[in-house]
């Protein structure tokens, strides 16, 4: 991995009404990591991946993707720029195909349609699912649900992509399987993971690095061990008895 960054977060500041959300913030992603991003709920952290996904601007504060400032762009620029995101709440267009949902992301570099099904159907095949792209996504469960959201967010061709909760619900031999993906998805094409996540499992058995937010803050930063055996973390989100 490369020692410039591929992400740069600086002093990232946003309140609403007053209450201060995200409390000067700052990170580095290096390209081709994997990174993780924990903590307690209303730590900041789904807020801070919408500012650098550009859902809202910062009150405070510098993103650079590459070098390049993102501040002020919208969502599809930013989508543009190289960086894609899933969500917490899955949504996909439920009448159209599992292939289709994912041909609407793979349209984004102005492909022809031809070269974007062929791309989508590629996608498809990286996280497993092939085998479901005639079928409507209505008809998914709930984790292939979860892999087709990831697949819409890789089929833009990001550099970056944005995970926000992406084990949620799922069963330990799901989040299992999941976790392998994540690693062949990295390995196989290089793009880097940006990743909230509470399933601890997960966090131990992808991240290079682990961010932890508390109340806006950043708390500690480091390799998975010494971030879970951090004095401050245990206090505020783990707790003595939290199993990894």
């Amino acid at each position: 991995m490369s020692d410039t960054p591929l992400l740069t977060v600086r002093d990232l500041r946003k309140s609403f009404r007053g209450l201060l959300a995200v409390d000067a913030v700052s990170f580095d992603v290096a390209p081709g990591s994997i990174t993780a991003m924990i903590g307690p709920n209303g730590a900041g952290k789904t807020t801070t991946f919408n500012l650098i996904a550009g859902v809202m601007a910062p009150d405070d504060g510098e993103i650079l993707l590459d070098g390049k400032r993102l501040n002020g762009l919208r969502p599809d620029q930013v989508c543009h720029a190289g960086i894609g995101r899933t969500f917490q709440i899955v949504r996909p267009f439920p009448k159209l195909s599992v292939l289709d949902n994912v041909l609407i992301g793979a349209l984004r570099d102005g492909s022809s349609v031809r070269q974007a099904r062929r791309a989508a159907m590629e996608t498809l095949e990286l996280l497993g699912l092939a085998g479901e792209a005639r079928k409507p996504a209505a008809s998914l469960t709930l984790p292939e649900r979860k892999r087709l959201e990831v697949a819409r967010a890789l089929a833009t061709g990001p550099r970056l992509l944005l995970l926000d909760e992406v084990m949620a619900g799922l069963r330990p031999s799901e989040t299992d399987r999941l976790v392998e993906t994540f690693r062949d998805l990295n390995r196989q094409t290089g793009v880097t993971i940006l990743l909230i996540e509470h399933v601890m499992r997960a966090v131990m058995a992808l991240s290079d690095v682990v961010h932890v937010l508390n109340t806006g803050r950043l708390i500690a930063a480091g390799p998975p061990d010494a971030v879970v055996s951090d004095p401050a973390v245990l206090d505020c989100y783990l707790g003595e008895d939290t199993e990894i």
